[in-house]
């Protein structure tokens, strides 16, 4: 297993935080919240493997890899442990690392995103879209059939820039990075017993809109992590770090404070 060195953006000082990205989108998905959490902590954002300005390299698709890639980070910035967040992929890639290197954990932010393994028809409907990506070298596949999930009714209804700016993201993706990360999504396990292990403070969003990542899934994490709050975002579908950014750094700016 080898780690690939992760590109970074990072902004402000002092408590360090880590933020992992949704799929498909890059580390420029967390703009708002490098400008809004600065003053309160050290925040780290890299792009995962095969994204943004990150390789891919060469391993098989496992978000192991992914996690130990954070980890390699970590050390490469003389960081023991951060707080860790993570949207949608970025929760199940910070779930990983929660399972492969817990002591290095300050605190942990799951956001949009679900501790329950894929069932059947959703492990099918990733590995029928990755072959698609395969196949046609482009990320039509993503705009098709992952764009239109990602962004509440309030955000298509009212936020055209937001929406703009999301599906520029999108097509941004490269196919062979998206198709890597769809099969590693599909492959991971139920991560609720790794949750019930954190020994750290742990806070749970989710936008009220979110069809991808359902209410019961966050209660479900909340109930299995020993120190766990959960905030509810009106307004906000999946992304909602970008749909209602300022909400969303509020409501971790808060948690940091209590952390910190």
């Amino acid at each position: 297993m080898t780690s690939v060195e992760l590109h970074v953006r990072e902004t402000g000082s002092g408590l360090p935080v880590v933020l992992l990205h949704a799929f498909p989108l890059s580390s420029a998905m967390w703009m708002d919240q490098r400008n809004g959490l600065a003053e309160v902590a050290r925040v780290v954002t890299p792009d995962l493997r095969g994204f943004g300005g990150s390789h891919l390299g060469h391993d098989e698709p496992s978000l192991d890899h992914v996690a130990d890639d954070v980890a390699s980070m970590l050390d490469r910035l003389g960081l023991d442990s951060v707080v860790l967040g993570g949207l949608s992929m970025g929760g199940y890639a910070a779930m990983a690392f929660a399972r492969r290197h817990p002591h290095r954990l300050r605190g942990l932010v799951l956001a949009d995103t679900k501790a329950t393994a894929d069932p059947p028809s959703a492990r099918d409907k990733r590995k029928r879209i990755a072959a698609r990506l395969d196949a046609e070298g482009t990320v039509e596949a993503l705009v098709d059939e992952v764009l239109p999930a990602l962004c509440g009714p309030t955000t298509v209804r009212a936020r055209p820039l937001v929406l703009g700016r999301v599906k520029g993201l999108v097509e941004a993706a490269p196919p062979a990075a998206a198709a890597w990360a769809q099969r590693a999504m599909a492959a991971r396990p139920d991560s609720l017993d790794v949750l019930r292990e954190v020994a750290v403070p742990a806070l749970v969003v989710r936008g009220d809109e979110d069809e991808l990542s359902t209410r019961e899934d966050a209660e479900a994490m909340v109930d299995a992590l020993p120190d766990a709050r959960m905030e509810v975002l009106a307004g906000s579908g999946h992304l909602s770090a970008v749909e209602v950014p300022d909400e969303f750094t509020a409501v971790v700016r808060k948690f940091l404070t209590d952390v910190g």
